[in-house]
């Protein structure tokens, strides 16, 4: 069985190891950014939507949008309105003002608007003109720069173009772009660059030298990702007209970053964002216009490196593979969806946490994938041990169909889980049949595996363990059980783990548990039973013991102490007949009388002792404050002859109490009887009964020599005499308080004593309470 089990666990996480090299190895090779691009932008461009920010306060944008064609005309206008709408910002003192208009030719039909529009530049000294790419074919490698008048009056100059994707969406864009031997940063850059340089008073921002239009070939470095801050229209925008019309607030371009481009439909400077909404395109100049915003804010956005990006989508796919392995269905698939979850939020947050951007597609795939691949081996794997597993019961002579049958489902794996089904019946009904015929056995028996854990306990067992007949002990330890059951001479535990598991345990051992309880424990190891591991049966030997105990005590009684009276009469008969009249009759009649007394009543306490062990009790409702009077008035004459008062110090009207009345009179004198032969001359002895709870507790004290708290334990043993060396006038055989400790505990109370060296002792009966009355007078 071990070794089925092995292989099969061998072959299941050798099934396991292949599954997560491939699609571990998938993983790694869908890892890049290029594959399932789809898929990585869906998610990339869900997260720029998701998680948006506030635009900084400090960009405006002046836009050429369809009122302002309106109100002036069809473009391109003229310059001279170009030169008013700086001229009329520039009063304002913004930081800078970028012009993303390219005036790249003369204007031949009004020479002196571009006159006027380089005079303007110059005087503000904040303009930044755009540089352009022109064509893209092999021979469209010339910069197209603005109009050298334009370009030299101009603070600064930046390309503004971007990198759509494969799908035509800007999401990055190139920092630096133009020809390779004097490239141009970007026009964000540049609005950036003459922003600090006149804030701080610095030189003006370097630039390429004019370049001819075969400069050479087009290059581009530094791609980056486009931080865009929300969707269309974040920025605050005024209208061309309004601000040529001086409709805006006098302090609108105050202190900010000005940027004048198209924004009307029909103009072509329009761009697909992630962040557009409802297919609704971004202006160029906003595209700029949000490059800058994430500089200014310095939110910066690169992709992942490869092995970041590829241990990113790894670790998710090893530990839902992870899951699958070594957890439950159920809390593998909510693994699952959960690591898929948190790979989604992670590649939303990142970009703004840690500024990094991961395609998770290949993840998602892996844990998509991982799952269902995983279930189908399992699944294969169980339809080929239902298989077996019905072979196996059919070789082993259960009835079992392996044939379809009519009206039997198509599914193979359905029908081969009835026929187990069917099996797993029988064997549910052997089982019950053996724990049935478990149950009915009258010793308490226990089956367990070899580490000790309880399998089936029949309800002898369970009465025996303490937990009630019904108390379930499935699962739980027999060591723990049975630890307080130890070997009567070297104390050790009978039954232990180690035992168990060595298959050393004895077949027969006695001990003694922490009730006292002797107990005889039969062990019977099984061989090959599902692991079963043993048989414990245990025989309850206690009654056995102690009548064997009582036996010896009994006999000790009658070979020494009640032949010791007789054995003394008997001495006394020879002496007179040997030396007749050494002795007066008197004195011989009672020394015999004394000795007859004597033999008579250790006679009399044994027997009344093995009657309170042995017989049944007559129960009846009792009043204990009857009872304890009548019990001081038989002993008046004791207590009167010994110079000893007895008195009632405290107890209610009534104390009822269910019980056997001729044997709680016996036991209560037996205590005051024994508290007036110890007590001294004009001692007093109390009695009193007071309420406990649901207890009457009737308490004797005398003025005695006390016991000392190491003897305390042997009070209630039979035949134990404390006081034979202090007081050996007082006679007795030592089974009163015997006979005391018997019959309260029959009735279901308990007995105590409280004493010590030299000052008195004082026993206490506790008794059940009754709500009965008793029938008569007690007497």
């Amino acid at each position: 069985m071990l070794s089925i089990a092995h292989s099969r666990r061998r072959r299941r996480r050798l099934e396991w190891s292949v599954l997560a090299l491939v699609l571990l190895a998938l993983v790694a090779w869908l890892s890049t950014p290029e594959s399932l691009g789809r898929v990585n932008h869906l998610v990339q461009d869900a997260g720029l939507r998701l998680v948006s920010r506030a635009p900084h306060p400090d960009i405006v944008l002046v836009a050429i949008d369809d009122p302002s064609i309106a109100a002036i005309g069809r473009w391109p206008w003229r310059r001279a309105l170009h030169a008013e709408l700086i001229t009329r910002i520039s009063a304002q003192n913004p930081h800078v003002i970028g012009m993303d208009v390219l005036f790249n030719e003369a204007d031949l039909d009004y020479p002196e608007d571009d006159l006027l529009l380089t005079d303007a530049i110059r005087r503000s000294g904040r303009v930044v003109l755009p540089v352009l790419r022109r064509g893209y074919g092999p021979t469209g490698n010339a910069t197209d720069l603005p109009w050298p008048a334009f370009a030299q009056a101009a603070a600064d100059l930046g390309h503004v173009h971007v990198a759509p994707d494969g799908d035509g969406v800007v999401r990055s864009l190139y920092l630096r772009e133009g020809p390779a031997a004097a490239p141009w940063h970007h026009f964000s850059m540049a609005l950036q660059c003459v922003a600090q340089a006149r804030q701080s008073g610095a030189a003006p921002c370097p630039r390429p030298a004019a370049l001819a239009a075969d400069a050479g070939p087009w290059e581009r470095t530094d791609r980056a990702l486009i931080a865009y801050a929300g969707g269309p229209s974040q920025f605050t925008t005024y209208s061309y007209i309004d601000v040529l019309r001086g409709a805006v607030p006098p302090d609108a371009f105050r202190g900010k970053y000005v940027l004048v481009g198209a924004a009307a439909s029909g103009l072509g400077d329009m761009f697909a964002t992630p962040v557009s909404q409802q297919s609704r395109l971004m202006p160029g100049v906003e595209v700029v216009a949000h490059v800058l915003d994430a500089r200014l804010l310095d939110e910066q956005i690169v992709p992942a490196s490869r092995t970041l990006n590829t241990l990113f989508n790894l670790v998710p796919v090893a530990a839902a593979l992870l899951a699958l392995l070594l957890i439950g269905p159920l809390a593998a698939l909510l693994t699952s969806a959960a690591l898929a979850v948190g790979t989604l939020v992670l590649s939303v947050c990142l970009p703004w946490w840690a500024g990094l951007q991961f395609a998770p597609a290949a993840a998602l795939l892996g844990l998509v994938l991982a799952y269902p691949l995983w279930s189908w081996r399992r699944l294969s794997a169980a339809a080929h041990f239902l298989r077996l597993e019905m072979e196996n019961l059919q070789r082993q002579g259960l009835s079992m169909r392996l044939r379809r049958r009519p009206g039997d489902s198509a599914d193979f794996l359905e029908r081969r889980i009835n026929a187990v089904e069917r099996a797993s019946r029988q064997l549910r009904d052997l089982h019950h049949f053996v724990s049935e015929s478990l149950q009915q056995l009258p010793s308490p028996s226990l089956v367990c595996d070899p580490e000790g854990q309880i399998l089936l306990a029949n309800r002898a067992a369970r009465e025996h363990l303490g937990g009630g007949a019904e108390a379930p002990l499935q699962g739980q330890s027999v060591v723990d059980l049975l630890a307080d059951l130890v070997h009567a001479g070297s104390r050790l535990p009978l039954v232990t783990l180690e035992h168990l598991q060595q298959r050393s345990m004895l077949e027969h051992s006695e001990g003694t548990d922490a009730q006292g309880r002797s107990l005889l424990v039969q062990c019977k190891p099984f061989t090959d039973l599902a692991n079963a591991g043993w048989l414990l049966t245990l025989v309850d030997l206690t009654d056995m013991r102690r009548a064997l105990q009582q036996r010896d005590q009994a006999m000790h009684f009658i070979s020494h102490d009640i032949r010791a009276p007789n054995a003394s009469i008997l001495t006394l008969l020879e002496m007179q007949r040997a030396y007749p009249g050494r002795m007066a009759d008197d004195e011989l009649l009672r020394r015999i009388e004394r000795y007859a007394h004597a033999s008579l009543g250790m006679a009399e306490s044994f027997v009344q002792l093995a009657s309170a062990q042995a017989q049944e009790y007559r129960m009846a409702p009792i009043d204990l404050v009857a009872l304890l009077a009548e019990t001081t008035d038989d002993l008046w004459a004791l207590a009167r002859d010994k110079q000893v008062d007895v008195r009632t110090i405290a107890s209610p009207d009534a104390a009822l109490c269910l019980g056997d009345q001729a044997l709680l009179r016996r036991a209560l004198a037996n205590v005051i009887n024994n508290a007036i032969k110890f007590s001294p001359e004009g001692g007093v002895v109390q009695c009193a009964i007071a309420e406990r709870g649901p207890h009457w507790v009737v308490s004797v004290r005398d003025q005695g020599p006390g016991i000392a708290p190491e003897l305390q334990d042997k009070l209630f043993t039979p035949y134990q005499r404390l006081h034979d060396r202090s007081h050996p006038a007082v006679q007795g055989v030592g089974l009163g308080l015997a006979l005391v400790a018997t019959v309260v505990q029959r009735h279901g109370g308990s007995l105590e004593v409280d004493s010590d060296t030299g000052l008195g002792a004082e026993f206490r009966l506790v008794l059940p309470r009754s709500d009965h009355g008793p029938e008569g007078n007690g007497g």
